[in-house]
């Protein structure tokens, strides 16, 4: 990946992770025959997949290198949300003199969104990433927006949360990214 990062980086790009495989691997993961299938594929394999993408992007200094680049996951990040806490646990009795992966997290300039979650996901999305790190809408819309702004309705987040992750993450997201690049081609 990391040629794709030098080029986002180096055009102030914003690169969208998405699950899927990669070249040669078999697809989907469970075949079709196996006790609910639909839900292993579609959420057992592809959350486990994008939490192992997360603890990559942020539990590494893989984007270092990259400061320009942005950098979004797709269903908030995988598990990462609800894993935590074990993480920590788990940093707590077997590395103690390392940073909480909790904290790393919270410090990764990561984005994620949050289409097709439930309220309680969105919470404990907010608690771990911050509401300042969580855009809406950016995922399509097979799961349907209605659905995504009803649970954003009702999420407990307060309203600078949920006008950050409606409008506002997304639109300077962008902004830093048409700015950077205006400023390169003024140059």
């Amino acid at each position: 990946m990391r040629p794709l990062l030098d080029v986002a980086n180096r055009h102030h790009a914003a690169l969208f992770i998405h699950n899927g495989p990669r070249p040669g691997d078999a697809y989907p993961k469970v075949s079709g025959d196996t006790d609910n299938a639909r839900r292993r594929n579609g959420t057992l394999d592809m959350q486990a997949s994008l939490s192992s993408v997360m603890v990559t992007l942020c539990l590494t200094d893989c984007l270092a290198a990259y400061p320009n680049a942005v950098i979004q996951v797709h269903n908030l990040g995988g598990n990462i949300p609800y894993e935590v806490e074990r993480m920590d646990q788990r940093c707590l009795l077997d590395t103690p003199e390392e940073e909480l992966p909790s904290s790393r997290f919270r410090k990764a300039k990561v984005y994620v969104d949050c289409n097709s979650f439930g309220a309680r996901s969105i919470e404990a999305a907010v608690r771990l990433y911050g509401a300042e790190r969580i855009v809406c809408g950016t995922d399509g819309t097979e799961f349907g927006c209605d659905w995504t702004r009803k649970a954003l309705a009702e999420a407990e987040i307060g309203e600078e949360a949920l006008e950050q992750i409606l409008h506002r993450n997304a639109a300077e997201m962008l902004a830093r990214v048409r700015t950077a690049q205006r400023e390169k081609a003024a140059a």
